[in-house]
């Protein structure tokens, strides 16, 4: 555990047993919980006020299907750091790619379209 981290990242869920909320979800019979644990992993948005647990439930599916986690801010990061993942993420093979904020960044969007098949 990194001590230096602050405390709300520490103190973060790391499985959805950890979670609190959202039962129909990541409950026992949830529906995503219950895709993860398939290892069946759709694209999804994840939507929300700021702070309700988006980027949790993001580290939560990566640690439970045991794959590498990537996350950017649509705000901070440009196409090249996109792409830089991407490249990372290929080389690791599956991964989760989180992007924080996408609504903002209209690059970021047509860089993902030119991926999907």
């Amino acid at each position: 555990m990194n001590h230096t981290a602050p405390l709300a990242e520490r103190m973060r869920p790391k499985t959805f047993l950890n979670v609190i909320g959202q039962d129909h979800l990541t409950g026992e019979h949830g529906i995503l919980k219950s895709q993860v644990q398939q290892k069946i992993l759709p694209s999804i948005i994840l939507w929300g006020s700021p702070g309700v647990g988006k980027t949790t439930l993001a580290q939560v599916i990566a640690n439970e299907i045991h794959l590498p986690f990537f996350a950017l801010s649509a705000i901070n990061a440009g196409v090249k750091d996109v792409r830089e993942v991407i490249l990372k993420a290929e080389k690791e093979g599956k991964s989760i790619l989180f992007i924080d904020k996408i609504h903002e960044a209209t690059e970021i969007l047509l860089l993902y379209k030119s991926f999907k098949p």
